[in-house]
């Protein structure tokens, strides 16, 4: 019997990562929050104005038997730009970057490769910060499950919706059925 792993992720808006990472076989749960910031227990509000230096990332509870840590990269590298600094499509400024906060040594050496066997397929550089996870803090529980609970709403229908098919073409053998 194996233990779950844990990722956190950030590239963008955590409903968009969030949504398409519950998707996958082997995710156990995603939980939207914040980290890389300098404030304890941030409010979405404070990082929203960008007063903490937190990251909207999600926490990824993964079976490694069923998705491993690297497929889980390749599919988070292919949903959000990883060579845009501190934006990602509408949104814009540090709490978009994209991040991955390892919680491990084997997880920093894997992104590390991850980032390195994508690099040739870009245009212009990977910006995506790869640092130690010092601290994950859950965002309030309305930004929980939020794709699921207002799929209508305009954000969800024009940035989320292109993601999930983006993926589902490009990553169906990891695809829940």
């Amino acid at each position: 019997m194996s233990e779950n792993e844990t990722a956190t992720l950030a590239g963008g808006c955590f409903w968009c990562i969030e949504a398409a990472l519950k998707e996958l076989r082997g995710v156990e749960s995603v939980v939207s929050g914040y980290a890389g910031g300098h404030v304890e227990d941030p409010s979405y509000e404070a990082v929203c104005r960008g007063e903490t230096g937190h990251a909207e990332v999600v926490q990824v509870e993964f079976d490694p038997n069923v998705v491993s840590y690297r497929d889980l990269l390749e599919v988070f590298f292919t949903i959000h730009n990883p060579t845009t600094l501190n934006r990602q499509g509408p949104d814009i400024g540090e709490q978009y970057r994209s991040a991955v906060f390892y919680h491990d040594d084997e997880q920093k050496v894997t992104v590390e490769d991850v980032i390195e066997d994508l690099q040739p397929l870009y245009d212009d550089d990977i910006v995506t910060e790869v640092e130690p996870l010092a601290e994950f803090y859950r965002a309030d529980d309305h930004h929980q499950d939020y794709f699921e609970k207002n799929p209508e709403d305009t954000y969800c229908v024009v940035n989320i919706n292109p993601k999930l098919k983006k993926i589902r073409e490009k990553h169906a053998e990891l695809m829940e059925s």
